[in-house]
């Protein structure tokens, strides 16, 4: 057997991944339908959409099926994700790759495999729509037209999943993004008995650019906020616009020194940008600040209570960066 090798774009291909939030997400008729679609226009026992993880795959729908992921090391996807085209295998035992591998010499005892890349919007490839039979078959022409058809709808299946929780104007994750995510986020760090903290920032004397310069102004200091957030914060952290002027950071597993010091990092961006910034307004914010060990029985939403009063305090006591 032949394990898999890694693409070159690893790195950001699992960013990219990770960041849609689809894995281990609960089956969705959406993506169900084009696996109905697929076992019944390809007459296969099985059709899969499945992401190739760090080291595993992980099946979003799946018919003809039980398992729900695979180890990466013996996947068929794996090496599908490393080609741009269709990747298919007639008759597996007649392939050096596969003739050994224990899906080939076990259940389900693959045979006939086909699968077409299925990227993310920003290119790179998560994973596949497959088929699997038990017996040696070839695709025609057709045939690859019609699976390339359905990979570009699991797609767009993608693509609707990830803009349904993410802010248009700043691409950061909206309120029902946030609400998912870091509710997820709060739930391990309960578990695992882990510190968490949340920022909520309100860009000060935002109405005046507005009104004074125009909307496309104030929706290019939001911009630049959020840009400035995203690179403050960790890959870990949640970075929302929950609305309007309205930005909030959770950080799990991270206490009041470790979300001070992002505070710190954002404090130094928003005066950097303000002294390069030729325009006749500077970007200003209030920020409250919650740092807790949560317990069983707490919530996101508590946290959030918290830190907009704190912010709010902040706003009025015109100390923009006074935080705990």
């Amino acid at each position: 057997m032949i394990e898999p090798r890694l693409p070159a774009d690893e790195k950001a291909r699992l960013e990219a991944l990770h960041a849609l939030q689809i894995l281990d997400s609960s089956p969705e008729e959406r993506f169900d339908r084009l696996t109905r679609m697929a076992k019944r226009m390809f007459g296969v026992p099985i059709s899969l959409v499945s992401l190739v993880d760090a080291d595993r795959q992980w099946f979003k729908s799946k018919q003809g099926l039980d398992a729900s992921e695979t180890p990466r090391n013996i996947s068929f996807c794996g090496h599908a994700i490393l080609g741009d085209d269709i990747f298919d295998i007639p008759n597996a035992l007649n392939d050096k790759r596969f003739h050994d591998n224990p899906l080939v010499t076990e259940a389900p005892h693959i045979r006939f495999y086909a699968g077409c890349p299925v990227r993310s919007a920003s290119g790179y490839k998560l994973g596949t729509i497959c088929l699997i039979d038990d017996q040696p078959r070839e695709l025609t022409d057709e045939d690859r037209l019609l699976l390339k058809d359905l990979a570009m709808m699991v797609e767009q299946e993608i693509m609707s999943v990830q803009l349904a929780t993410l802010d248009e104007l700043t691409a950061l994750n909206n309120r029902r993004g946030f609400m998912s995510l870091a509710g997820h986020l709060f739930a391990n760090c309960v578990r695992n008995e882990q510190a968490v903290s949340l920022l909520f920032f309100d860009l000060n004397k935002f109405k005046p650019i507005n009104d004074k310069y125009g909307h496309s102004e104030g929706d290019r200091a939001l911009g630049v906020f959020a840009d400035i957030l995203r690179n403050s914060f960790r890959q870990s952290d949640v970075v929302s616009r929950l609305g309007g002027d309205e930005f909030v950071a959770f950080l799990s597993d991270a206490n009041l020194r470790e979300a001070k010091s992002a505070l710190k990092r954002v404090e130094q961006q928003v005066s950097d940008y303000n002294k390069l910034n030729v325009s006749e307004w500077k970007l200003e914010f209030s920020v409250g600040h919650v740092s807790a060990m949560p317990q069983p029985g707490d919530s996101v939403e508590q946290l959030l209570e918290k830190a907009d009063k704190e912010m709010y305090r902040n706003k009025k006591s015109r100390d923009k960066y006074n935080h705990h």
